[in-house]
């Protein structure tokens, strides 16, 4: 359950947004979405498998087929293979996202986001965000987290400890802010989406800014349908992301490109220290933190 739990989270948007910091984009369908995925990804019962169809009943004189596996051999062996890759001890990505919706009236509507994304592995993390619901960065040091509102200059802090998983749900639980992607960084990311896979297979190839990648398919026991592209070698490492909830009216996604990923030589501890500029107020982390808007007119 645990694994499954975190596997849902992971992809959900990496803010709630609010009128005050979006005026071009209506706050209440943003956070409309965003409550809607919360609600709809905790009916774990409702899996839904996608892919296969009843198939008529052999004749007498015809040689049964074989059985298709679940998890194909090379979506395992592919999330396999990612799995070690992204273990690496110091990381630095970046990566373009898009959560797609519709609103109130029935309209799709896009909100993009950029992220820049270091991690040191077992308990270091920070995030910086910057989309069309505003700018905020999160610090995980291994003794607390922090996120930090740019434009409003405020900022809150919890104590938090553990590993990175552990430290970015009490990151959503008490400053209500979550970090999309958090899946990638669990303790074994391979076994968090196999473990809650019905079924899996490779769809084909694809060739992303020149690199050609496995183009893999998984319907999961949480309700979601996820696509992954990894490198087709032995790295696989990923290049693109798209989470599809099939439940939800429109079925609204989430989707993340890839454009760098750096295995950097030991990163000191500063990169996940947040120090706080002078100008800036500290407030208490309640869901008015995560908006932005505390202390707003």
């Amino acid at each position: 359950m645990e694994v499954c739990n975190g596997l849902r989270r992971a992809f959900l948007m990496a803010r709630r947004p609010s009128v005050a910091t979006s005026p071009s984009v209506d706050g209440a369908s943003v956070r409309r979405v965003t409550a809607i995925l919360r609600n709809a990804l905790r009916t774990t019962a409702l899996g839904m498998i996608v892919g296969f169809a009843a198939l008529p009943t052999a004749r007498a004189d015809e040689p049964t087929p074989p059985v298709k596996k679940a998890v194909s051999d090379e979506a395992a062996t592919a999330v396999s293979q990612m799995g070690k890759t992204l273990l690496a001890k110091d990381l630095t990505i970046t990566a373009r996202t898009i959560s797609i919706y519709l609103d109130q009236s029935g309209q799709p509507l896009h909100i993009f986001h950029t992220m820049k994304i270091t991690v040191r592995r077992p308990d270091r993390i920070a995030v910086e965000f910057n989309g069309d619901d505003g700018k905020h960065d999160l610090f995980y040091d291994g003794k607390a987290a922090s996120v930090f509102f740019p434009d409003s200059k405020n900022y809150a802090t919890i104590p938090a400890s553990g590993d990175i998983p552990s430290a970015l749900n009490e990151a959503a639980t008490k400053l209500d802010v979550d970090f999309p992607l958090s899946v990638l960084f669990a303790a074994s990311p391979d076994k968090v989406l196999l473990s809650d896979a019905m079924a899996a297979w490779q769809v084909g190839t694809a060739t992303i800014d020149g690199v050609e990648c496995r183009h893999l398919f998984f319907s999961q026991k949480s309700g979601i349908d996820l696509e992954l592209w990894v490198e087709k070698n032995g790295a696989a490492t990923p290049h693109r992301l798209v989470v599809t909830y099939p439940l939800l009216q429109g079925q609204p996604s989430f989707v993340a490109e890839f454009t760098s990923w750096k295995t950097q030589p030991p990163l000191s501890d500063s990169e996940f220290t947040f120090e706080p500029p002078a100008d800036v107020k500290k407030i208490d982390p309640t869901p008015a933190v995560a908006s932005g808007t505390e202390g707003r007119k």
